[in-house]
């Protein structure tokens, strides 16, 4: 059975999805929920889907192995990033294989501070025709290790900032999990 680790810092639908996809795999276990937020809503969805969650702070994940061992004692195969905006430690990249979906099509849009409205909102503002979703292996540097898969949609002129996440948050919801499943089974 290959485990999965979700790490988010927000609402959680990402991982939400991610969870339910992962309902009854065969060969697939979400195994936990973490995140370095204690308010974030991830933690109510982890609880309602009945998927033990973590809290941890900044300082653990960067000064300490607390993280890396005990992912390391769940024989974790996979570490998902799913809407987590801290630049993961190189330990984790060098230890663990690591995925991450970011909401453009990179290598445009991505970087530190790049992240749901932000990206949406220079999209629009840059009158772009296209975006999408790039889920990328996760490396050293924010948004650029190796890209797995992309997808687009078509921007309308009279689109915002919301309507353009809408629509990247549909594209997250139908990719990003069978993504997962093709990358751990060996297919992606």
């Amino acid at each position: 059975m290959k485990k999965i680790a979700i790490l988010a810092s927000g609402s959680g639908s990402n991982a939400e999805n991610i969870i339910r996809f992962f309902q009854n795999h065969p060969a697939i276990l979400v195994d936990s929920v973490w995140t370095n937020k204690a308010n974030a809503f991830v933690l109510e969805r982890a609880e309602r889907l009945n998927i033990e969650a973590h809290v941890f702070t900044k300082n653990e994940l960067a000064l300490t192995n607390h993280l890396l061992n005990e992912f390391k004692s769940r024989k974790i195969d996979l570490i998902v990033l799913a809407g987590f905006l801290l630049l993961l430690p190189q330990k984790f990249v060098r230890e663990f294989q690591v995925v991450n979906i970011h909401p453009a099509l990179l290598p445009s849009y991505g970087g530190k501070g790049m992240y749901g409205e932000h990206v949406h909102s220079a999209v629009i503002a840059n009158k772009e025709k296209q975006s999408g979703i790039t889920i990328h292996l996760v490396d050293e540097v924010y948004d650029h290790g190796k890209i797995l898969f992309q997808a687009s949609c078509t921007i309308d002129p009279m689109d915002t900032p919301q309507d353009l996440a809408g629509k990247i948050h549909e594209l997250e919801m139908e990719h990003f999990p069978r993504v997962i499943e093709r990358l751990l089974l060996g297919s992606a």
